[in-house]
């Protein structure tokens, strides 16, 4: 664990201010979820939550199984990082930061299907060797929780039966996540 140097007083209804520099560098914003943990010598930890990480072996199974049908690596992300990756690359993205667009794609909550000529959405801040083909989000009682993605180093377009494999696997995760 690392020491910050800050320190903040609790109020008088139990709230703890988190210092915007921890929030932006932990990736934290407003609304997210955190679980809070304890230890024996009184230290409390706060970690972001998220709900497809108890998902995570289902996860794995259904990235496979899609990876598999479609010959083409897919991931699937949670509003963090990539929790299941198919395919070679899966060291370069298992458990990596989500990049800033491929948030964006998830806010939005659309099926993202990159086209002939775009150069596409890194998945990853730190490079862009890999890239978004299909992005669908994974949607849970309104809220995006995630998403699928099938990508590439940007030398294949994506076809009808990713599409279509991408949308079924966001659909089933954001049904699990409801029930």
């Amino acid at each position: 664990m690392k020491a910050t140097g800050i320190v903040r007083r609790i109020d008088d209804l139990g709230r703890v201010v988190i210092p915007k520099e921890i929030r932006r560098t932990m990736r934290i914003r407003e609304g997210d979820p955190l679980e809070i943990y304890t230890e024996k010598d009184g230290e409390v930890i706060f970690k972001k939550y998220s709900p497809l990480g108890e998902w995570s072996e289902t996860a794995t199974q259904l990235c496979d199984a899609i990876g598999k049908a479609s010959e083409r690596p897919a991931a699937i992300a949670d509003r963090g990082a990539y929790i299941a990756v198919s395919g070679a690359p899966k060291r370069d993205l298992y458990e990596k930061h989500v990049g800033g667009d491929m948030e964006r794609l998830m806010e939005g909550r659309r099926l993202y299907q990159r086209k002939s000529g775009e150069r596409g959405v890194p998945l990853a801040d730190a490079t862009d060797k890999y890239i978004a083909d299909i992005a669908a989000p994974i949607i849970a009682e309104g809220d995006a929780l995630g998403c699928v993605v099938f990508f590439s180093e940007g030398d294949t377009l994506p076809g009808e039966v990713e599409y279509k494999l991408a949308q079924a696997a966001a659909a089933f995760l954001g049904k699990q996540l409801e029930g």
